[in-house]
């Protein structure tokens, strides 16, 4: 998929529509029920976003067969399930020391025995700091998933955080507390409450 003209043009229109407050998903539907290209105003939509080229026609083709299920005028319809998709999500680029909290937190979450599907974009958009203080408040319930793997990682994704300034300071000091008693109760078999 080679952008034109036409598609510079809604990329530069989707920039605008952003730009005043509007969201992805009302983007994508007044674009798309303006012009009847749903593959087009998906991609400029995301080159608008920043998501790159490659990047933005893979997710659109393989989020094409989608369309074959919606008619003109369910646009929003459309929009909803792209963004439940994760098409417009842009992924964060992280260093090498958010690269390493982002893998044991992806570590506890498999440790965890699963999570919501929601938290995906989470992961993508390195909101680090935003999981672990999710995660710190787990409890283990009818043997899923591993404590000890679980709060080891923990602690070692909250010593990381811990070393870094900004708002969330104080809730990241305790939820790693937390995090290291879970981690030395987790072999007496109890577990303390969040």
């Amino acid at each position: 998929m080679n952008h034109g003209e036409g598609e510079d043009a809604l990329v530069l229109q989707a920039r605008e529509m952003l730009a005043t407050g509007k969201g992805e998903e009302e983007v994508f539907a007044e674009l798309a029920a303006r012009t009847g290209e749903w593959d087009a105003c998906a991609l400029a939509l995301c080159l608008a976003l920043g998501v790159p080229e490659p990047d933005a026609e893979a997710r659109i083709r393989e989020a094409r067969p989608l369309f074959d299920e919606f008619e003109v005028g369910e646009e929003d319809l459309v929009a909803m399930f792209l963004a439940c998709g994760h098409v417009f999500v842009v992924d964060r680029v992280l260093d090498g020391r958010g690269e390493r909290i982002r893998d044991l937190l992806w570590t506890a979450a498999c440790a965890r025995g699963g999570f919501p599907g929601g938290m995906i974009p989470w992961f993508r958009t390195g909101e680090l700091t935003k999981i672990f203080l999710l995660f710190a408040k787990t409890r283990f319930r009818n043997g899923r998933g591993s404590p000890p793997e679980f709060w080891a990682a923990m602690v070692a994704a909250g010593e990381l955080l811990a070393t870094e300034d900004g708002p969330d300071e104080a809730e990241v000091t305790a939820g790693l507390e937390h995090c290291r008693a879970q981690a030395t109760t987790v072999d007496t078999g109890s577990q303390m409450r969040p």
